[in-house]
């Protein structure tokens, strides 16, 4: 049974997975270029699913980390659909769309959710074989390596392969693999000291209860 301040915290942090997982189907509509090659805005956001899931293992464990993960799971697909057909290109087409049927949204929220699925298995399984190791930064750097790996590459192609979307179809490949090194090089600078920082305060908080 958790206590009182786990179940807010365990809520938190479901809520923490839902955003990330909408803003971030929201914004792999924008594509930018990146020292030369093609990448979307999308990957400035999605790197923080890693550290949520980091954490929520850490506090929480596997098998607690698991549910949680999954409880995140369908509201974010729902509210990924909505934003995403709510709004193209920056601009809200009205509540009507809401309620129609857009194939090209329908991938995105359908390659979300299996990247999701099949990278946070990944993230947990890893991070949770590595947690125990008493250099702290060994779990959350091995499992966002292999994590998003899997997890960019699964939703590149459910999403945008042979997609109506002429420039993200013909440079998938590109895009996702300049997504991916992108998000290895925020993790290892900004992440990962965040990872500490946030694991530290969020430790002691649970201690002092």
């Amino acid at each position: 049974m958790l206590s009182t301040q786990k179940t807010k915290l365990a809520g938190l942090l479901a809520c923490f997975h839902i955003l990330i997982i909408a803003s971030s189907n929201y914004l792999v509509q924008f594509p930018i270029t990146v020292f030369g090659f093609k990448a979307t805005w999308g990957a400035f956001t999605f790197p923080f699913i890693f550290l949520a899931t980091d954490l929520t293992v850490r506090l929480f464990g596997a098998k607690l980390g698991r549910k949680i993960v999954f409880y995140a799971m369908i509201p974010a697909l729902l509210v990924s659909y909505w934003v995403t057909i709510g709004f193209r290109h920056g601009n809200w087409l009205g509540f009507s769309t809401l309620f129609t049927f857009d194939l090209f949204v329908v991938r995105i929220a359908l390659a979300s959710f299996s990247a999701y699925v099949v990278g946070q298995l990944m993230d947990v399984f890893v991070f949770n074989k590595l947690r125990q190791h008493k250099q702290w930064w060994h779990a959350p750097l091995a499992s966002a390596i292999i994590g998003n790996l899997v997890d960019t590459f699964t939703f590149f192609y459910i999403a945008f392969y042979k997609t109506s979307d002429v420039y993200l179809a013909e440079n998938l490949v590109e895009i996702a693999t300049v997504d991916y090194i992108f998000k290895m090089l925020v993790n290892a600078i900004f992440f990962l000291p965040l990872y500490k920082i946030l694991l530290d305060k969020l430790t002691a908080k649970l201690n002092a209860k």
